[in-house]
């Protein structure tokens, strides 16, 4: 969880150097995603069974996912460089694999 945290740190970072016309849209949507992918690993560990937990940990698979989609957008309209980009798709690559780990051990 500690990685997607920072993942968090990193999106508002990131973000803040999009168009301001962004701002509503894809901005917004990374932002979210990245909050989403933490919080609901949170929120699972709270939960009385291991199905549940495990539901939790797809659904912040799934932001992961689509949290990569949206770097990848970004990244098309040429708001990060290639390097930049290769960093955060490793990243968040290396979550997915974490939370992936995670749900067969439940």
């Amino acid at each position: 969880m500690e990685e997607s945290i920072k993942l968090v740190s990193e999106t508002y970072e990131l973000t803040r150097s999009f168009p301001d016309f962004e701002k509503f849209g894809l901005t917004n949507q990374m932002n979210r995603c990245s909050v989403s992918i933490p919080s609901n690993i949170a929120e699972g560990t709270s939960t009385n069974t291991d199905k549940h937990f495990n539901k939790y940990l797809g659904i912040s698979l799934g932001s992961a996912f689509e949290w990569e989609t949206q770097l990848i957008v970004a990244f098309n309209e040429k708001y990060i460089n290639e390097e930049k980009f290769k960093e955060l798709e490793n990243r968040i690559q290396q979550i997915q694999r974490m939370i992936t780990g995670m749900q067969t051990r439940f």
